[in-house]
């Protein structure tokens, strides 16, 4: 069972964490929240128990805004099969699980970030930067309800997330790093070209002292669909990229160590002041 919290922390995590592990995965398009894709898929997070799951972005059944003409009965199936699978992510044998859904707004959906932590869904983020363009037309099909960029307390860290685009503005990075995000979680839904994903990683863990991690989808439905390159991406608060997925290894993981991130902060250029007209 799902429970829904809008209220802030539960007094079990305000306990003193310093180290976590946190989870990136490159997993399958058109992934189902059961059957033996999803076995498979979550087979590497039985050890996992204490540890932090980034997820890809939206990451079950196809990817549905290929085209500019947003479709009211595919994206209500799409959120109706997130919705659905809620409850498979809040069986995962670890403690925090951080992913995207789509969630039916007016006459289109919002991409909303959430944590489930024991249970317990803790809403975090909408996306508000949308690209435009073959198999990515996400500005015809989403639109943003809740702004801003914070972070939240999760399983003992501090948390922001950007949503795949929105890794490419270095202020919102910064920004997050800025209110103490120790990790800044990247669900991303990208093709096979990695080099500015991984460059934009480096530079958000530079800009904000946190560490990076990302996750992605992998493959192809059709022929006129996108092919998704796979390749989650962990940075460090200094960062530097520490690991890859890959078809042999879709799941890695980091040691996220609070301490380095705080200390990252201390250094250039996260020290740098900002004039009061670069604020996001």
């Amino acid at each position: 069972m799902i429970r829904f919290c809008a209220s802030g922390i539960l007094p079990a995590e305000r306990a003193v964490v310093t180290m976590v592990n946190a989870w990136s995965v490159e997993w399958p398009e058109g992934l189902p929240p059961d059957g033996e894709a999803w076995t498979q898929a979550i087979k590497a997070l039985q050890s996992a128990d204490q540890d932090i799951l980034v997820t890809n972005e939206m990451p079950f059944g196809h990817w549905h805004p290929t085209r500019h003409k947003f479709n009211a009965d595919r994206a209500r199936e799409w959120a109706n099969l997130h919705e659905k699978a809620l409850d498979g992510l809040s069986r995962l044998p670890v403690r925090a699980v951080i992913s995207s859904r789509p969630i039916l707004s007016g006459s289109k959906l919002v991409n909303e970030a959430f944590a489930l932590v024991d249970g317990r869904y803790e809403f975090l983020h909408q996306k508000h930067y949308f690209p435009a363009e073959n198999g990515w037309q996400e500005q015809a099909w989403f639109e943003t309800e809740r702004q801003g960029f914070e972070v939240k307390e999760i399983a003992g860290v501090t948390v922001g997330v950007l949503l795949c685009t929105e890794l490419m503005f270095t202020e919102k990075a910064r920004w997050l790093g800025k209110l103490g995000a120790d990790l800044i979680a990247v669900p991303r839904a990208t093709g096979t070209e990695h080099r500015m994903w991984r460059t934009a990683a480096s530079m958000a863990a530079i800009v904000s002292g946190a560490y990076i991690v990302s996750s992605n989808r992998i493959g192809q439905q059709d022929a006129v669909s996108p092919r998704f390159g796979g390749g989650g991406i962990i940075v460090d608060s200094d960062g530097n990229e520490t690991g890859m997925t890959t078809r042999e290894s879709p799941a890695i993981r980091v040691d996220l160590d609070k301490t380095l991130s705080s200390v990252s902060k201390s250094r250039y250029p996260v020290y740098v002041r900002a004039p009061d007209t670069c604020k996001p």
